[in-house]
């Protein structure tokens, strides 16, 4: 493993955690835990991420704890009602962003529970255009919204999948002020449907991922399913931890070319854009704190070990652990900075 300097600040929190006693032990916590998550998808990105981590807890605090794929508002409602500690949940930024957007029956996460610890990124967020597309890179993009052209950015509205696309409409506003209005959504659903909307001609530009979409890359430029990489969303201290050989034929150098600071969307002018989706875990408001600090004892230790770290990086996470107090103060920080973005194409 690369250690960079962000697997060295984990590991420093983690040894930190370490040498903290604890008010509550894994006898405290209830034998069988629920964690539901904000995905009704058994084969998605967040239940592989949660089953990676409930495996390496139940292990470690000799507990019960199974995934419930049960989506957000029901997992957010679970969750509600549960102070005890056998529900807790992980999900992603979307948890914040939904609220962002406005998303109905979506409160701010950071008032309404308690955020937790971070436990792995997925580097994988992306913007693709077709094969034949005239469109090279994301200045291509900027700049023919700037020259007046309208362009067609499928999304699936709320959350990872918009904020993206936010971005894109910021980036032209501080670019060139008014050019933001021909950067327009296709709101879809699914990835499927974004990327039918562009072999339809409905969209210029889709969100994926490289998971999802490397695949449409590697076919031949005349298929009509052919795609090209514009933009991934990580950084690039997020996709450094990636593994070198990088997924299919897109290498971890290839992804480097994608994104910042070779693939630059602005954020004010002066620093780019950046997106890391990552997983965290969230609890229930009155939970007992020494439960979760027993929780993040449990995980401060299972990262120090290592094992948890193959795993995810196996299935294409970055690993990013960091405690409850630290993860709530870094993730209350995006979503400030994502609020900023939104409120400036809103206004």
């Amino acid at each position: 493993m690369t250690f960079t300097r962000r697997t060295l600040l984990a590991a420093a929190s983690a040894a930190a955690i370490l040498a903290q006693p604890f008010a509550a032990s894994a006898a405290d916590l209830p034998k069988n835990i629920r964690m539901v998550i904000g995905s009704t998808s058994t084969g998605g990105d967040t239940y592989q991420a949660a089953s990676i981590v409930a495996d390496a807890l139940s292990e470690k605090l000799g507990a019960n704890i199974k995934v419930d794929a049960v989506g957000a508002v029901n997992g957010f409602k679970a969750l509600e009602r549960d102070s005890r500690g056998t529900t807790i949940m992980l999900f992603h930024d979307f948890a914040y962003l939904a609220e962002l957007y406005g998303g109905k029956g979506f409160v701010n996460p950071f008032e309404a529970f308690t955020v937790g610890a971070t436990i792995a990124n997925n580097p994988g967020n992306a913007y693709l255009v077709g094969a034949n597309s005239p469109y090279q890179t994301m200045e291509d993009i900027l700049t023919a919204a700037e020259n007046g052209e309208r362009v067609r950015v499928a999304i699936q509205p709320g959350g990872v999948s918009e904020i993206g696309f936010s971005a894109m409409k910021n980036a032209a506003k501080v670019r060139a002020p008014g050019s933001e209005e021909n950067i327009v959504p296709v709101n879809t659903g699914s990835q499927s449907d974004k990327n039918q909307a562009m072999w339809d001609g409905l969209a210029d530009v889709i969100n994926g991922s490289i998971q999802a979409n490397e695949q449409f890359t590697q076919l031949d430029g005349d298929d009509q399913k052919a795609m090209r990489f514009v933009w991934i969303t990580a950084s690039p201290e997020t996709l450094a931890e990636a593994p070198e050989a990088g997924m299919g034929k897109l290498t971890r150098d290839g992804m480097l070319d994608y994104a910042s600071p070779a693939t630059s969307v602005t954020l004010d002018g002066t620093q780019d854009f950046t997106f890391d989706k990552e997983f965290f875990l969230i609890f229930n408001k009155d939970m007992d704190p020494a439960l979760i600090d027993t929780i993040d004892g449990a995980l401060a230790e299972i990262y120090d070990e290592g094992e948890i770290q193959k795993k995810e990086t196996a299935a294409f996470f970055t690993p990013n652990f960091r405690p409850s107090a630290e993860a709530r103060e870094h993730l209350m920080e995006k979503r400030e900075t994502y609020k900023k973005v939104i409120a400036e194409i809103s206004g």
